[in-house]
């Protein structure tokens, strides 16, 4: 059995052989082992989001959106839904430490989880190999859900694939501003490179020339060698550097503070999409462009949802994955349910290799942020990609 290619016919051919099974007395047979819950145990799942420190706003409020489709979705199976949380710090070893935590613990089925990219790369390998299955909310660095690069099985995401956010951000930088020169920085992380790779390649198609393709370094604090030497080459009419709130900040004020750069149109990415990343751009923010999903929801689930956002947690959404972490969670709380095998007493035993399948075969899942279908590779987004401007103090969606 593998994890993907397995037709519904032959998924319900392998839940009915274990039903069968457990008609008397339950024996795995899933080639991945099984997960077992007594009639008095909650179901166990984990999240690893980045929650403290300067990006802790990404991972909060996709933390709020899990919160919210375990308090929404009551019980599964007659069974109370418990929550591991971790924090994956938004690094490579805050991944691998997050991930060893879980992994550990063989009666957790399922994890929400990473916020970053850089944390799900080494996450995904060690969730992969000890047979859990990992939905991200927030990770779109395009290698992770590449076979010749970083994809692992057992791990999917609802948030977009950089593919299309980049290519939608050159469109816009390119057709709607009307820019022909422009400029990209990433600060290593394989999002922030993937993401500026993809536009800078996206804007050279269509006829923009890239002047400058340049790095900084995470916990950097000076910025003027890179911001000069993007002056340097051009300067360009439009600066794109999709990196994360610190970091953001300063090449923001920074870049002000040359005055080769004074009329050069500055540009960001979802990683600088919070309340937190406001109050660190200051003024010299106004009027940036930033891209991400589009997040003008509607329908009576997302009204339910924000409602319960604000009462729980008195604020509006604090950054822009919350809707994708409740999909994620309801993707995995469907399938539970549906490859789930229940005694009369309530036992319910979840093999780990056909909830995998499961998740693969999702296809036209109703969810706030659309209708999601995922490929054999984990992608289920619905991409809805969207530009906004940061006006006093709201980012303003303007295009589409």
């Amino acid at each position: 059995m593998t994890t993907r290619g397995l037709s519904a016919f032959a998924l319900f051919v392998v839940v009915g052989l274990i039903t069968t099974a457990c008609s008397s007395k339950f024996e795995c047979t899933d080639a991945l082992g099984c997960v077992t819950y007594a009639p008095d145990e909650p179901i166990h799942i984990a999240s690893a989001l980045s929650i403290s420190g300067p990006d802790a706003d990404l991972g909060l409020d996709s933390r709020y959106g899990v919160e919210i489709a375990i308090a929404l979705r009551g019980k599964l199976l007659d069974h109370d839904i418990m929550l591991q949380v971790e924090d994956e710090g938004c690094s490579q070893e805050g991944g691998l430490a997050a991930g060893q935590k879980i992994v550990s613990d063989l009666t957790t089925v399922a994890v929400v989880g990473t916020s970053c990219s850089v944390a799900g790369v080494p996450m995904s390998e060690l969730i992969s190999e000890a047979g859990f299955v990992m939905v991200s909310p927030s990770n779109t660095s395009p290698i992770l859900t590449d076979p010749n690069q970083a994809w692992n099985p057992g791990y999917l995401r609802t948030a977009h694939n950089d593919k299309v956010q980049g290519k939608a951000m050159a469109r816009f930088a390119y057709n709607v501003l009307g820019v022909t020169t422009a400029a990209a920085i990433h600060d290593g992380d394989p999002y922030t490179e993937g993401l500026a790779r993809v536009f800078a390649d996206s804007f050279e198609e269509l006829g923009g020339d890239i002047v400058t393709f340049a790095s900084i370094s995470k916990g950097e604090t000076d910025m003027r060698p890179v911001l000069l030497a993007v002056a340097e080459a051009g300067p360009p009419e439009l600066l794109f550097y999709p990196v994360f709130t610190a970091e953001g900040g300063l090449l923001t004020k920074q870049a002000r503070e040359i005055p080769e750069l004074e009329k050069t149109i500055l540009a960001a990415a979802d990683g600088l999409i919070s309340d937190a990343a406001i109050k660190v751009l200051g003024v010299t923010g106004e009027g940036m462009y930033f891209s991400g999903p589009d997040l003008t929801f509607s329908g009576d689930l997302y009204e339910q949802f924000i409602a319960r956002y604000e009462a729980d947690y008195g604020t509006k959404p604090i950054s822009v994955y919350h809707a994708h972490a409740f999909d994620a969670a309801n993707m995995i709380f469907t399938c539970i349910e549906k490859v789930a095998i229940q005694e009369n007493d309530h036992t319910i035993h979840i093999g780990r290799e056909v909830l995998r399948t499961c998740l693969y075969a999702t296809s036209g899942f109703q969810g706030i942020t659309g209708e999601l279908t995922c490929n054999e590779y984990g992608d289920c987004a619905d991409p809805a990609i969207k530009v906004y401007q940061l006006r006093e103090g709201e980012y303003t969606p303007i295009w589409p």
